[in-house]
């Protein structure tokens, strides 16, 4: 039950992480918000991330195996960048539809998947 809770939480923090760092990209097209200056646009990112670290630190908490989860800080890390690069992929898909998903980068998600593998191997 941890590991799925830590792994939603992740989810969820990854997501507004994702927004925050790259949702901003798009305000040129969103009227109102095009002609915004670099520091608003700073200020309205680290709002939404703010999210991000309302369901990072619980998830991590609630991970960490010294604090009684299922993963340790390593695994927890490695967990966090499988989940990261997978909300980024399917944020860039959905919202950025010029971008393309090519065969170069589903070869490094597959040595991303060897790299858990290896980490979480006993």
């Amino acid at each position: 039950m941890k590991q799925l809770l830590t792994i939603g939480l992740l989810i969820l923090s990854n997501s507004f992480m994702t927004i925050a760092w790259y949702g901003h990209l798009k305000f040129a097209e969103m009227k109102g918000f095009g002609k915004l200056g670099l520091f608003t646009v700073i200020l309205i990112s680290w709002g939404i991330a703010f999210f991000e670290y309302c369901f990072q630190v619980p998830a991590n908490r609630l991970g960490y195996i010294g604090n009684g989860g299922p993963f340790t800080l390593v695994e927890l890390k490695v967990l966090q960048e499988v989940i990261t690069l997978t909300v980024f992929t399917a944020f860039t898909l959905l919202v950025f539809r010029n971008e393309s998903f090519r065969l170069n980068h589903m070869i490094g998600f597959a040595f991303l998947i060897l790299a858990v593998y290896f980490i979480f191997k006993k």
